[in-house]
Order: structure tokens, then C-alpha cells, then sequence
């Protein structure tokens, strides 16, 4: 192979996590050509309705999917947490690399804490799971659909639209958007547990052995060993990333601490549990946890949700 086609969203984000893996693949194979191919996704697209009304399972990938299946490019790099837990026929999750910070924050040009937003804040996400915690946490707060891209979002904080909005850190450290706004405060995972993958980049790619021995150096065993949980968790319980759950596994050492919420998103009614493992259980114990939080009504608990949303 002598030029290796990425898939990719437009966005700012989008490109920046494209290029960060194209210059991986160039220091590693430094005779290959790498070209990003841009595109929109429904996802992109379609920025008036909140993200569970449009159908959640894949409105950032399929476009991106179906350039490599029709043979137009040869991987596509993906924020782990939009990626569903089922692939296409000849497509597969080849690596998961390695993670930034998993945590959410909040965004703010007024307020440096979350405890210091006024009763009846009105608070910017496009995310169920943030809602579903925010207002556990604060039922006051006036919790508002916020889509489009990172710039669109910072220019409606900026114009007053919002008192604070919530993005991920990972997206926040590797854009420096900590020197663009006022006050960055991470929530302790304690407090708003993340989306399943959250943090970390997911390469998809045609199954096919030349690609994936090119891409095979990208994996980082501790990532997939987090992320694997979390998202086994997720397939359990057949929730797509548009709806209010929260997992996340964090490896350390020979330990795999593990917290998980599933709940309605007006913060009214929750499922929320923790446990520790043994690394050598990661194969299993997120499905485990799983049918724990079955056994408790979850199922039920995300019939209710998608009504809701």
C-alpha cells in the first residue's frame, strides 16, 4: 500500500484528532503517503433537533463507514464514546489508543465552580448523561440543547446565551481551550461519571490484513482494557452513546475501579453503583455489572428515558 485514505469529520476537533493520527502513522511508517478525505455526517448536518430525536446509535460514523466499505478510504478515527458497539459487515474497531482525560467540565466566562452557578443557571450540553447528572446534582438549573461544533458553543457562551455549558476535558486539552474562556472546571468523576470511551480515540477500519498490520502499533493495552468494560457494559444493556448512561473503568495496577449510572434525564430516577476487580476479570466484569443493573430495572429505567427524550 502506498497511500493510506482517512476518513474524517470536518470539525475542528474532528481534524485535529485525524491529523494527530496521521502524524503517528507517518513517524511509523515514514514511506507511506496518509491523506485525511473530509465529510459531514447526519450528525454534522443536522444541528436543530437534540441528537436522541434524530436516532443516536451512529449519526458520527455511518458517513465515515460507508467511504471504506464502498473502498473510498481505508480507516476513519473516531472520539471512542460516539463509536456504537456493533460495526458493519468488513469493518472493525483495529485500536484504541491511548487516553487523554476522561473527565466532563464545565465551561464558564462567569462562574469558576459549579457550586457558584446562581439557582435557575441556565447550563449548555447536548448530552443526555450530563443532563440526567447536572440536574441530579442541581434540580434548579435550566439544562438547554447546545449542538453544533466547539467554536459555535464557545460564541453562544461568549454572547451570554448560557452561564456555563459542559464539554469533555479531552476535547478541551487537546484544542487548548482553557486560554479561549474564563474559568475550566473538571467535575471529579464522583460527581458526573463519563461516557463509555470517553477520552479516548477509536480507529475503525476496513478488515482487511494490510490496513490493520499498519495501524496495529496505534493500541494501548491499558485503553482497551478500560474501554472494553465500559463498553461491554453499554452493549448489555443495548444503549446507544444518546442516552443517559455513565461508565467508566479505570486500570490501576492490578485493580479496575468501575462506576456506573444509568437514570432518566431529568435527574428523577437513577440506578448508580461502583465495584473493584481484578484486571484479569476485565473480559467479563463489565457484562457482569451489566446484568446487576438489569436485575435493578435499568432496562426499564432507558424505555423510560427514550420516551422521556
Amino acid at each position: 500500500m502506498k497511500t493510506l485514505k482517512i476518513a474524517t469529520r470536518k470539525s475542528v476537533l474532528a481534524l485535529w484528532q485525524s491529523e494527530h493520527i496521521r502524524a503517528k502513522i507517518l513517524a511509523e511508517h515514514p514511506s507511506l503517503s496518509v491523506e485525511l478525505v473530509g465529510m459531514k455526517t447526519k450528525g454534522d448536518v443536522i444541528l436543530d433537533t437534540p441528537l436522541a430525536k434524530i436516532g443516536g446509535k451512529g449519526l458520527f460514523t455511518k458517513e465515515l463507514e460507508d467511504s471504506m466499505l464502498s473502498n473510498e478510504t481505508h480507516i476513519a478515527v473516531h472520539s471512542l464514546k460516539d463509536v456504537p458497539v456493533v460495526f458493519p459487515k468488513g469493518l472493525v474497531l483495529a485500536a484504541i489508543c491511548s487516553r487523554e482525560d476522561v473527565r466532563d467540565a464545565m465551561i464558564s466566562e462567569k462562574y469558576a465552580k459549579f457550586g457558584d452557578l446562581p439557582q435557575g443557571a441556565k447550563v449548555g450540553t447536548t448530552s443526555l448523561r450530563r443532563k440526567m447528572q447536572l440536574l441530579k446534582m442541581r434540580p434548579d438549573l435550566q439544562i438547554i440543547s447546545l449542538r453544533g461544533n466547539v467554536q459555535t458553543r464557545l460564541r453562544k457562551l461568549k454572547d451570554g446565551e448560557f452561564d456555563a455549558i459542559i464539554l469533555a476535558m479531552a476535547g478541551i486539552n487537546r484544542l487548548n481551550l482553557n486560554t479561549q474562556v474564563q474559568y475550566v472546571c473538571p467535575f471529579e468523576i464522583s460527581q458526573m461519571i463519563p461516557a463509555m470511551g470517553q477520552g479516548a480515540l477509536g480507529i475503525e477500519a476496513r478488515e482487511q490484513s494490510e490496513i490493520l498490520k499498519i495501524i496495529e502499533f496505534l493500541k494501548d493495552e491499558k485503553a482497551i482494557t478500560e474501554t472494553s468494560v465500559e463498553r461491554d457494559f453499554v452493549a448489555m444493556l443495548e444503549g446507544g452513546c444518546q442516552v443517559p448512561i455513565g461508565i467508566n473503568a479505570r486500570l490501576e495496577g492490578e485493580k479496575i475501579f468501575i462506576n456506573a449510572i444509568v437514570g432518566l434525564p431529568d435527574g428523577s430516577d437513577f440506578i448508580q453503583d461502583s465495584l473493584t476487580a481484578h484486571k484479569s476479570e476485565f473480559a467479563t466484569i463489565g457484562k457482569d455489572l451489566a446484568r446487576e443493573f438489569i436485575a435493578k430495572g435499568a432496562k426499564e429505567l432507558l424505555r423510560r428515558a427514550e420516551e422521556m427524550a
